[in-house]
């Protein structure tokens, strides 16, 4: 069964009052059909990064984000996470505050996801970004995840 790194995101389209403007409906309506119809295909996890964004803001809604994501395993933090986050915001020349964002991706090649599930198409789901990102691990031999969205990570409809 094929891996997903849930990233902050996630949850948090999951679980915020439904918007009415676009493209945030129509986001949160993906991201509701996703997780109820696509989300046992997969083995899903998360990480501490992602527990520790969810918990911040209003404190209703970072418990219902707490709540959605209480059953997904947390991936181990290992030594080569951190140093791997740091380069990946060099190498893609990301300002301080997507530290985090480097963060997430740097679990996902550590812990060789399938995927890594992700809204964040600034600093994650991006193609010119990850064009260099699949050029840095191809080059230092590091597994490179499939960084999408929700909309692109579905089963094919016949």
């Amino acid at each position: 069964m094929e891996t997903v790194y849930i990233e902050t995101t996630i949850p948090s389209y999951l679980t915020a009052h439904r918007s009415h403007q676009e493209p945030m409906a129509s986001h949160q309506r993906i991201t509701r059909e996703w997780w109820d119809q696509e989300r046992m295909r997969f083995r899903l996890y998360s990480s501490i990064a992602v527990r520790a964004e969810i918990s911040k803001g209003d404190t209703a809604a970072a418990a219902r984000r707490l709540k959605m994501m209480a059953d997904i395993p947390e991936l181990e933090i290992t030594a080569e996470v951190q140093p791997l986050a740091d380069s990946i915001v060099q190498i893609l020349q990301l300002p301080p505050k997507a530290k985090m964002d480097a963060t997430h991706v740097a679990f996902a090649i550590v812990h060789r996801m399938d995927y890594l599930l992700t809204w964040n198409c600034t600093h994650m789901a991006n193609a010119s970004l990850q064009k260099t990102l699949f050029e840095y691990c191809t080059y230092h031999h590091l597994h490179m995840p499939v960084i999408c969205t929700p909309e692109l990570l579905t089963h094919p409809q016949s």
